[in-house]
């Protein structure tokens, strides 16, 4: 009930008042165009350090965050903590994370992006430990949302939407085979973090932008 309740009160609104503008025409092509659109972008990528350092990172560290938002709940119910505790909890990881998003957005152009990338991944590579070692109860669990929901953060968006989409692929498999050969569910979550320090050192293989360190 509560998740139906959620989807009417934001999709209804939209689906009534927001209308598309902006849109790309059908090509005649459409194979051809995509591939050859594809090939282009991932030259222009390739040429740029920068850009594919940050995706390499990009890659791994959103794994790391999809893997904690998916499986969040599958851990909290191997915990004893009640189903509807876990959906208003994630709720409220939804609440949290947009003025947190607008603030994030603020803080990047006082300290630099990449700068606040780094606080964003050191941040997860934190909330894993927490979930390994401390989350043990509801409360544990709300904590744990109210800090999910603090640090979520044309062409290249292409990229990027493919990696969400497969996000939480390579954490869940780790997740699972951890949990198989050391029997912990708790050593399972902890897995998650290998993700979060792959992704933080191609952050600090990246050339620096201007003004970020």
């Amino acid at each position: 009930i509560i998740t139906a309740v959620w989807w009417v009160i934001f999709t209804v609104p939209v689906a009534k008042n927001v209308k598309q503008l902006h849109g790309k025409k059908r090509s005649d092509h459409v194979l051809r165009t995509t591939i050859s659109g594809l090939k282009g972008t991932v030259k222009s990528i390739m040429k740029d350090k920068r850009l594919l350092f940050f995706m390499l990172a990009f890659f791994f560290y959103i794994d790391g965050v999809h893997t904690l938002i998916k499986m969040s709940t599958s851990y909290g119910t191997d915990l004893g903590i009640d189903s509807t505790q876990l959906v208003l909890a994630l709720l409220v990881t939804q609440f949290v994370a947009f003025p947190s998003a607008i603030a994030y957005g603020n803080l990047a152009k006082c300290f630099g992006t990449k700068r606040m990338l780094k606080v964003g991944v050191l941040a997860y590579f934190f909330i894993v430990l927490f979930a390994a070692f401390f989350l043990k109860s509801a409360v544990e669990f709300w904590i744990l949302a109210i800090c999910v929901g603090l640090f979520r953060a044309n062409e290249y968006y292409g990229f990027f939407d493919i990696f969400g989409k497969y996000a939480a692929v390579m954490g869940t498999f780790l997740v699972s085979a951890f949990t198989q050969l050391t029997g912990s569910s708790s050593l399972g979550v902890l897995s998650i973090a290998l993700l979060f320090i792959v992704g933080f050192l191609f952050l600090r293989a990246m050339p620096p932008m201007l003004g970020d360190s």
